[in-house]
């Protein structure tokens, strides 16, 4: 498994330093990107490519002139873009904040360290919709949850990472 994650890593480095934009690289993308993906280890902590993924978007100042305030945004490039509505995997611990059961949120850290209450940035929380209404679940709950990845970089009503038609996997057992 880590040399799987070493080839792949291995290849979305040298993208990098090529150009993107053929179709060729896309592919190879598209593979080290699965082989991430399926190659993670299925317990222990909340770690997993989507995390990683999230970590490498850039964000900007941009002015919301309705709220009178500068909100920092994100910047998508082709490589996240591409990963929109693919449907994944994502570890992560609970945090709760919406009482109506609506969405749940998960984080890459606990809450003490999340990005409502600690360090992090917003790369490291994630707006769940689930298929069906959640059970009850405990703060900092570690949860495996599968959906289809939107991006949002202008609602500022919901956060910049969603996963829709989402599912529990893993984690209501525990």
């Amino acid at each position: 498994m880590m040399n799987t994650m070493c080839i792949a890593s291995f290849v979305l480095s040298m993208l990098e330093c090529q150009n993107t934009t053929l179709p060729m690289n896309r592919t190879l993308s598209a593979l080290a990107v699965l082989l991430l993906i399926f190659c993670l280890p299925r317990e222990g902590k909340a770690q997993s490519l989507g995390w990683d993924a999230f970590a490498q978007v850039k964000f900007v100042k941009k002015f919301y002139k309705d709220e009178g305030l500068y909100i920092m945004t994100p910047v998508f490039d082709q490589k996240i873009k591409s990963l929109e509505t693919v449907e994944f995997t994502l570890r992560g611990y609970y945090i709760p904040t919406d009482m109506e059961g609506k969405f749940i949120i998960i984080s890459k850290v606990p809450m003490a360290n999340c990005f409502f209450c600690g360090g992090a940035g917003a790369e490291s929380i994630v707006m769940v919709y689930t298929k069906s209404k959640p059970p009850r679940l405990k703060t900092d709950q570690v949860l495996t949850i599968k959906g289809k990845l939107r991006l949002n970089d202008d609602n500022l009503d919901e956060l910049n990472f969603i996963l829709d038609e989402a599912t529990i996997v893993q984690g209501l057992k525990d």
